[in-house]
């Protein structure tokens, strides 16, 4: 099990959010945290304490008014930890060697991959054949509906046909190395994490990441108990870095 340190950029800056109430139309959410630091500093930082493997991703649409700003600062993070830090926002076949030539680690895809509800083979071919699975992370966050965890598209506002389940992660492990996975409901509120899908995600072939509604440390060890130590994950609004009362000191001391 290991920590994934994360950069969330939305309008230009470095946020915590609280991922159901990203508006695209409007380009707001309900913060939990702003920060007056760049992408930089926390690409430094986490250099400084040896956690490889972080997420940098922008959270504007691509195209609208604040995106270019929210990308200035993700190329930041990238130059100050080179192969340090996986880059997700806007990914596609045409750009995803850009940032990996920018010194991302991976590219992340959540929106890319699916089309009309469902797993673009097309979309996915062409990416892995841009830059290879081996620097692919495919993003399946996802919703609770009924009994089943259905992947959010679109920065969490489209809910796809397709279900988290052991299946899935079976099916798509060819075209990646990892997956990582927001449990929208839970994210940024801080009020638990989501047992039952952490379960799912340590039946998966390749590491994935777990994120959302982590609150305490022993919420950490709940993780490492549900996903038999196989699952990773990070850490958001909670951490002391974000303006929250876990120290990012103490969580490394969690798991080592």
């Amino acid at each position: 099990m290991e920590f994934r340190p994360c950069i969330d950029i939305h309008n230009g800056a470095v946020k915590q959010i609280v991922g159901s109430t990203l508006d695209d139309a409007r380009q707001e959410a309900v913060e939990n945290f702003v920060s007056e630091k760049g992408g930089g500093y926390y690409a430094k930082l986490y250099k400084d304490l040896n956690l490889p493997g972080g997420h940098v991703i922008i959270l504007n649409r691509k195209g609208s008014e604040y995106y270019e700003a929210s990308r200035q600062q993700a190329f930041n993070a990238l130059a100050a930890y080179p192969k340090g830090l996986m880059f997700g926002g806007g990914v596609n076949d045409e750009n995803a060697a850009e940032y990996i030539d920018a010194g991302a680690s991976h590219v992340i895809v959540t929106s890319f991959a699916f089309s009309n509800g469902r797993i673009d083979r097309n979309n996915l071919g062409r990416l892995v054949s841009a830059v290879g699975a081996d620097k692919i992370v495919l993003d399946l966050s996802c919703k609770k509906v009924g009994d089943s965890y259905r992947v959010a598209t679109d920065r969490w506002q489209k809910i796809a046909d397709e279900t988290v389940d052991a299946d899935l992660l079976e099916r798509l492990s060819e075209c990646c190395d990892e997956f990582l996975v927001h449990a929208v409901d839970a994210e940024g509120l801080a009020n638990g994490i989501d047992e039952d899908l952490i379960r799912i995600l340590a039946e998966s072939p390749r590491p994935c990441c777990y994120a959302g509604g982590i609150s305490s440390y022993d919420d950490i060890y709940s993780i490492k108990a549900a996903g038999r130590g196989l699952v990773n994950f990070t850490v958001g609004s909670k951490l002391d870095i974000f303006g929250g009362d876990l120290s990012i000191e103490e969580i490394i001391k969690c798991i080592r």
